[in-house]
């Protein structure tokens, strides 16, 4: 059998060239990257980053290791689920870390513990209506302040055709000032145990692998995914074949903020405490995120599986630099490079297949 045939117009298609899924390569970087802390680690200090050399500790992998990489890429992962989704419609979303800030604080107060070593909460927001209240009150507090930034987002997006740069930069900067005004810049601190209980040991991994299984399934084998990728790839086309483009484009940006809260809630409950600070630069986090797994900054393409895989690269970048004794700030200097490499192979990987 022939490996090439005549296309369409007389060009030629070749087997060979057939590009291997993104996700296959962004696995490959993934392994690449863990090999090189590896072998550095064992040049510099004859210790191993993944492995477990300690004849005193049972096991053969390093698993302190793996859960502290997998559970700091966890709540800007369930941010990044979002983002994705919001990225593969053709738009971005700037303002999801200051959503995850202000929300954290609404939703602390609501949180609150009357009494803290059987005195009043010196921390108290509200009166003693505010207290105790049962864990699903200020759960569904944060889904809401969340799911109305994101609405508020996507109506903007939507209804205004203002471009989606502009109107999530205009809610980062609105939520930020509501979480530094809420309690006047102070932090809102304890909780109740079921609140705390959400985001306690490897809860939020759980959360973020279920929800990351969840919205796979709903991309790739729903009519909301197939919408939001032909939105991306052609927005004129997807309207005149009679998809409702503004009504989508709203709905996603709502699930993206409803994301954005139950990080919030997640990461409030983590840390038993609420401050005006929390998130900052997530959103940049959770993009970075979902360039690095592959999503087209140009819209419709990507995946969540990819998403997952770059944040485990983060993880695993941020995990490396800390076992190499390495100062923080060169963290953000190569999530910068990173960033900026993996949308120039996105662009030389659209213009290749132009090409063929």
């Amino acid at each position: 059998m022939a490996s090439q045939t005549e296309g369409i117009g007389g060009l030629s298609y070749d087997a060979k060239r057939r590009a291997r899924p993104n996700e296959v390569n962004v696995l490959i970087a993934l392994l690449v990257i863990t090999a090189a802390f590896e072998i550095l680690g064992r040049l510099i200090y004859g210790d191993s980053f993944l492995f477990n050399l300690r004849e005193d500790t049972p096991g053969v992998l390093n698993t302190a290791r793996l859960t502290i990489i997998i559970l700091q890429v966890s709540i800007p992962g369930i941010i990044a689920i979002g983002v994705t989704q919001v990225i593969i419609t053709g738009g971005i979303d700037l303002s999801s870390g200051s959503v995850v800030g202000a929300t954290a604080m609404i939703t602390m107060s609501f949180a609150q513990t009357a009494l803290v070593n059987g005195a009043p909460n010196p921390k108290a927001i509200f009166g003693d209506w505010a207290m105790d209240l049962p864990v699903i009150v200020p759960v569904l507090i944060g889904l809401g302040c969340g799911i109305a930034a994101g609405l508020i987002n996507g109506l903007l997006v939507a209804g205004t055709r203002i471009p989606p740069f502009i109107a999530t930069l205009g809610m980062m900067v609105f939520a930020r000032g509501l979480a530094r005004w809420w309690s006047n810049g102070n932090p809102v601190s304890f909780p109740t145990d079921a609140y705390a209980a959400i985001g306690k040991g490897m809860m939020p991994v759980i959360i973020f692998v279920a929800l990351a299984v969840l919205f796979h399934l709903i991309l790739t084998q729903t009519r909301y995914g197939r919408h939001c990728y032909a939105i991306g790839s052609n927005e004129q086309a997807s309207r005149m074949s009679g998809i409702k483009v503004g009504n989508h484009k709203a709905l996603v940006y709502t699930i993206a903020g409803g994301l954005a809260g139950l990080a919030a809630i997640v990461l409030s409950s983590k840390n038993v405490t609420a401050q005006a600070g929390m998130g900052m630069m997530y959103e940049l986090d959770a993009i970075a995120m979902a360039v690095i797994g592959g999503v087209s900054l140009q819209g419709g393409r990507g995946s969540i599986i990819g998403t997952v895989l770059g944040a485990l690269i983060f993880g695993v970048i941020i995990s490396g630099f800390t076992f190499l004794k390495l100062d923080a700030y060169y963290q953000e200097m190569v999530k910068g490079v990173i960033i900026v490499g993996a949308v120039v192979l996105d662009q030389l990987r659209q213009q290749r297949r132009g090409r063929v």
